[in-house]
């Protein structure tokens, strides 16, 4: 028994020895792969946002409303999106203007401005959207409701605040957690990345 505490103990102390060294090419390919799928992600969600748009605006060709309300409603509900996309927009293309190679400096600068617009619009712009979409949909809802069974009238309404009140609350604190993580680790990789250049030089 003691052969084998001897044993572990040596190997726990080789390993905390063992200093593995990561190149800077090495690190600068992973940061690159990083940024990649962000851009792709950002990207996808701006596609999303768009297709959004498009269908909200079909709902006045596929539907006749005899309410303003309603078609205000919708208006109020797009105007929102717009809005939303193009600040996605700016943020995405804050990370993709420029190559990540040419200097890892000023990408870290335009990462940590990235993380401050993304803490924005998941904080002011968020709460933004979020009324202004409620305030769409309850117009909306007054002509739409009215046509439908009396279960309906309250189960859809029901649903659709029930869901606008969970992405408010723990969907958003959990994305906003983990875009914090992964921006903050990116920012991170290429600080260190601009640190081994120096050395290197």
């Amino acid at each position: 028994m003691q052969e084998f505490d001897h044993i572990e103990a040596l190997w726990a102390k080789a390993k905390h020895t063992v200093d593995v060294k990561i190149s800077a090419d090495d690190m600068l390919k992973q940061a690159k792969k990083d940024v990649n799928a962000m851009r792709t992600k950002s990207l996808l969600n701006i596609v999303g946002m768009a297709l959004s748009i498009f269908a909200f605006a079909s709902i006045w060709f596929w539907y006749d409303f005899n309410s303003i309300f309603a078609q205000l409603g919708i208006s109020i509900v797009i105007l929102a999106v717009l809005l939303s996309t193009y600040m996605l927009y700016k943020n995405h293309w804050l990370i993709a203007q420029n190559d990540v190679t040419e200097n890892p400096n000023i990408f870290v600068q335009r990462l940590k401005l990235y993380q401050v617009q993304r803490h924005q619009l998941y904080n002011r712009l968020y709460w933004f959207y979020v009324i202004a979409i409620s305030i769409g949909t309850i117009l909306y809802f007054f002509e739409i409701l009215a046509n439908l069974k009396l279960i309906l009238q309250f189960v859809i309404p029901i649903l659709s605040f029930g869901w606008i009140i969970l992405c408010s609350t723990l969907i958003r604190k959990a994305v906003i957690k983990r875009e914090k993580e992964r921006i903050g680790l990116l920012i991170e990789k290429f600080e260190r990345i601009s640190r081994q250049f120096k050395e290197t030089e």
